[in-house]
Order: structure tokens, then sequence, then C-alpha cells
């Protein structure tokens, strides 16, 4: 883990995060990522957010899930920004204004340096967001892991 990263969240709060993205998952069967990113890569600075957070999202494999419903919570620690990215299957159900509406919530804990119950919080807005249109299915796998990809 990068010496950044542990300054904003410890060893023990990235599994805190893990944990409560699988809890999360059993009401619902889309799948919940998160990552967290100190810097950009030198050929990604010209990159929006929002298309660092696809390149993260086609990275990390998050396309490939049955229905299309992996989301995304892309932190990036340098640049002070975060971004939640949506699979098609999702988004064709939920509109951006939902997603923005996470992230604001979300900004708030940030802002109050509250990054653990940030990140919290935005995992269980988007696991009640899923489970409205895709809830939990007897027998489905988790497609993805839980734990939190930080680079």
């Amino acid at each position: 883990m990068t010496t950044h990263v542990k300054k904003f969240l410890p060893e023990s709060d990235l599994h805190a995060i893990a944990r409560f993205i699988g809890e999360q998952e059993r009401t619902t069967s889309g799948q919940i990522r998160v990552s967290i990113r100190q810097r950009r890569e030198r050929k990604e600075r010209g990159l929006a957010i929002e298309e660092l957070a696809r390149k993260e999202f086609h990275a990390l494999g998050m396309n490939k899930t049955a229905e299309r419903t992996g989301v995304l919570i892309l932190l990036l620690l340098e640049d002070k920004k975060f971004h939640i990215f949506a699979d098609e299957g999702i988004h064709k159900k939920v509109g951006e204004g939902t997603w923005q509406t996470i992230a604001n919530e979300m900004a708030r804990h940030f802002s109050e340096k509250k990054f653990l119950e940030g990140i919290l919080h935005g995992i269980r807005a988007v696991a009640s967001e899923l489970s409205k249109h895709f809830p939990h299915k007897p027998g489905k796998n988790n497609d993805l892991p839980n734990t939190v990809q930080v680079h």
C-alpha cells in the first residue's frame, strides 16, 4: 500500500471496506468495487476523472459481470477527486443524478476528513440502488473480489 493512502485509510480500514462490500452485495446481484489511486500515470494526465474511472473499470474486469451491473468508486488522492462509474446494465435504470447525489454526500464526509465513513456511505447507497433494480438471486456467485484496489 502506498504511503499516501495510509495517511487516509490504514490497512484495517481497507479490510473493513472489503467486508462491508461483501455485506452490502448480499442484497443485490450487482457488484461493487473501490479503487484508490495515489496519482495518475503520466500517460493519463490529460484524462478527465470520468474517463480514468472508465479505464479502471475495464482494467478490473468489471465490464464482464453477467448483467453488466458493476459499479466502481474510484478515488484519486493527488487530485482530490473521485467518481462513481456504473456499467450499462445499471446505468440504464439509474440516472446520473442518483450517482451525483451519492457523490455529494460522500464529498461532505471527505470534507470533514471522515474518509472511511464517506466510502462506506457510498457503498451503502450504491448497494441500495443496485438492490432496487437487481435484487439478490439465490445461488448467485460473487463475480468480482471485494478487496480494495490500491495503487
